[in-house]
């Protein structure tokens, strides 16, 4: 098996590995938003193997194939208009989950690969949530007072809403709503990454492009 060959088998693999991995729930909010099983592991390993052009490439597929999920096994898209579905699928999923390609930024620039993966891996999580705040934000505020009159409904949510109003509002609810399942995720992410790289057969295959 050529290299090229063997680069399209790896990654195929991981993508259908990490798409399995996310309909896995480890826990799901009620007001929505769930923890995977570390399924942004494999996405990070291909970032941190083969490079962030190739990483970004992996997690767009992988994007395009949550996108396809959401559309057909939720009510992600639901009732959208037309231009909030492009946005949804643009913010949601295809620059979210490409961002997690970027996991080797570090490599070649930290001697330590583990610390390298691990903290590339962390960062390109968060920017993933970055992306869903953005979403949140733009697409999702109207839901902010609902979100602190029902859901924060044990006295924080009314302090919150007697304090913040418009944009300010919409930012804190998108904030709260998306760091309650990703910021666990990226935890859940870096520390099976660096689990995985404890074992040396199995660094040895991530950090060897």
């Amino acid at each position: 098996m050529n290299e090229k060959t063997k680069r399209l088998t790896t990654t195929g693999v991981l993508i259908a590995l990490a798409t399995i991995l996310s309909l896995i729930k480890v826990f799901e909010w009620p007001f929505g938003g769930s923890i995977t099983l570390a399924s942004m592991v494999p996405i990070v390993v291909l970032g941190y193997k083969y490079g962030v052009k190739w990483g970004l490439f992996s997690g767009l597929v992988y994007g395009i194939l949550q996108a396809i999920l959401g559309a057909t096994t939720t009510s992600a898209f639901a009732g959208q208009k037309v231009i909030n579905i492009i946005l949804i699928a643009l913010i949601d999923y295809l620059i979210a989950f490409s961002v997690v390609g970027l996991s080797g930024m570090f490599k070649g620039k930290i001697k330590n690969d583990t610390v390298s993966i691990a903290l590339g891996g962390g960062i390109a999580v968060l920017l993933r949530l970055a992306a869903h705040f953005t979403s949140g934000l733009i697409l999702w505020g109207s839901y902010a007072e609902w979100f602190f009159t029902d859901v924060m409904n044990n006295g924080s949510g009314e302090k919150i809403l007697n304090t913040f109003s418009g944009t300010s509002l919409a930012a804190l609810y998108s904030l709260i709503y998306n760091a309650a399942y990703m910021i666990p995720e990226m935890i859940i992410t870096v520390v099976v990454v660096i689990v995985l790289m404890a074992v040396k057969p199995i660094r040895k295959n991530i950090v060897e492009s």
